[in-house]
């Protein structure tokens, strides 16, 4: 008996070919479909026009009085027999109907104007004129923007919205503008945010080799998404959401009670990471512990978390006695006895897996697992550390921030900007992927990440939004999942249950088992062999 072939997989090429197979071939379809279209149009129009005459009699009909109604008919009986009396009169009768029936079967759509009303076209001029003392110069010989010059010159694209307020518009400037000025730039984008009508957010896209601006206005970020189960591999944290066109890839997620594909800002982490640990800045209640939770409740996913929570005020009560969370420490001592663990951990780690390597064997599993140390405001341990001449906590992060991506150690830091000045050298050092969260200026964000926001701040910021920047990478626009404390009386019963079934296990710890004092042997005196009956 001949065995049947197994279906061969397609392979990258060979689906590349299909798909343009699939492309020409509704390229093709849509060809055909318009060149039916252009054959059979003047049937289509003679139809029309058949079909509005047969609905203007049967209303004129309809719209004559009964009484009337038979002479009506008789009079058209009479001129339809007269008709088929004459000579050619059935065909000059069927010539007429088809001209009749092809003037009212015209498309009697109004041509489209060119250009913007009066209103647009007026605001228009006005941003053009904004725009002259910007881009122009007293020595130009042929000047693009000249006080009383035409604004369809320069303002080549323009798009509006359904209350007439400007929503794109691509702009040219001359060539000698100093568009790699930060100064510049800045003094163009603040006046075309005024006139293009303030409380929105606007996107400038520098177009240095064409000398083209495009000003677009953003649609605000979804804030109802609620903490849940992301689709994301082993090493991945989703900080947040970000604009449709600034990340190829997106997630299935529950807005509600609806299912949609939102954009995530997904952070890698790991030992090929180039961006290893995460430092969050913020003003006061703009969500940075709402973050921390966040990362808190993925991370316990796939590893071991250790918090340290110098606001002390409770916000991850909820992960104490959980599955996964080694400790939640909210005073300074428990903070430098964790932080001292955690450094002596790294350490062992990174023994444990040169050994391996130096026997040319796999790691050991006790370091595969990844161990998460979560700071919030650890400032605060600090300035206690000063007046108390105790061991200051940050000085501790020195070993997991420098070999922490080798030892499969994460560290995340969440601190206040009236604070920022506290932070070590190290914290800032070492943590090249960066969140700042709540109301900032463009100054603010841009000396934090390192590079300007390539959006305006909104009129009003809620809670989690803010920008995120990984490593050397683009800025991106950032809404935080809602994840609030459970536990507080003020957070919505929605939320609250979203976040408490993503809690791990409650685990009671063991009660320790006593031990017994050891027993010094000095080395010149040996120790008493063991009975038999004990051993």
């Amino acid at each position: 008996m001949a065995r049947r072939p197994l279906p061969r997989i397609l392979s990258k090429d060979s689906a590349q070919l299909a798909r343009t197979q699939l492309a020409r071939s509704r390229e093709l379809a849509r060809t055909a479909a318009d060149s039916a279209t252009d054959v059979l149009h003047p049937l289509i129009t003679i139809s029309r026009g058949l079909r509005r005459l047969a609905l203007a009699g049967r209303d004129r009909v309809a719209a004559t009085p009964k009484d009337k109604r038979g002479p009506l008919l008789f009079l058209a009986a009479a001129v339809v027999m007269a008709v088929a009396l004459m000579p050619y009169g059935p065909l000059l009768a069927a010539v007429s109907l088809m001209v009749a029936a092809a003037w009212y079967g015209r498309d009697h759509a109004p041509a489209a104007s060119e250009g913007p009303d009066p209103a647009r076209a007026e605001r228009l001029q006005s941003l053009y004129e904004a725009l002259v003392p910007c881009f122009s110069t007293a020595d130009d010989p042929a000047p693009l923007y000249a006080h009383g010059g035409a604004w369809d010159a320069v303002l080549t694209e323009h798009e509006f919205d359904e209350g007439g307020r400007l929503e794109r518009v691509v702009i040219r400037y001359p060539a000698y503008f100093p568009d790699g000025d930060p100064e510049s730039r800045a003094r163009v984008e603040r006046l075309l945010t005024a006139k293009a009508g303030r409380g929105r957010e606007y996107r400038f896209a520098w177009e240095e080799e064409g000398n083209r601006l495009t000003l677009s206005v953003l649609a605000a970020l979804p804030t109802g998404i609620t903490a849940q189960h992301f689709v994301t591999a082993p090493g991945e944290t989703v900080l947040g959401f970000t604009d449709p066109d600034e990340v190829q890839r997106t997630l299935p997620l529950s807005y509600g009670e609806e299912t949609c594909d939102v954009p995530p800002v997904v952070w890698r982490t790991g030992s090929r990471s180039p961006e290893p640990h995460l430092l969050v800045m913020g003003q006061p209640g703009s969500g940075t512990s709402t973050l921390v939770r966040s990362i808190a409740l993925q991370a316990l996913r796939h590893g071991d978390v250790m918090i340290v929570d110098g606001g002390g005020t409770g916000e991850y009560s909820c992960l104490i006695g959980r599955k996964g969370v080694l400790a939640v420490e909210c005073a300074p001592a428990g903070a430098v006895s964790g932080l001292e663990w955690a450094a002596r951990e790294t350490e062992r780690r990174l023994l444990a897996v040169n050994q391996a390597r130096q026997a040319g064997g796999p790691p050991p599993e006790d370091t595969t697992r990844p161990l998460w140390v979560l700071l919030d405001r650890p400032t605060v341990f600090t300035h206690l550390a000063e007046a108390e001449h105790r061991t200051d906590p940050q000085a501790l992060l020195q070993v997991p921030l420098r070999h922490g991506r080798a030892a499969g150690v994460t560290v995340v830091v969440a601190e206040q900007f009236d604070s920022a000045d506290a932070l070590s050298e190290a914290v800032g050092q070492h943590t090249r992927a960066r969140v700042v969260l709540g109301p900032a200026s463009p100054q603010q964000v841009g000396a934090f990440l390192g590079a300007p926001p390539p959006t305006t701040p909104p009129d009003r910021t809620p809670p989690g939004r803010g920008y995120a920047r990984l490593g050397s990478g683009p800025v991106h626009r950032l809404q935080v999942p809602a994840t609030p404390d459970p536990y507080d009386e003020a957070t919505p019963e929605a939320e609250r249950q979203a976040v408490l079934s993503l809690l791990p296990e409650r685990v009671t710890p063991a009660e320790p088992e006593p031990t017994r004092p050891l027993e010094v042997v000095s080395p010149a005196e040996p120790a008493d062999p063991v009975p038999a009956d004990r051993a």
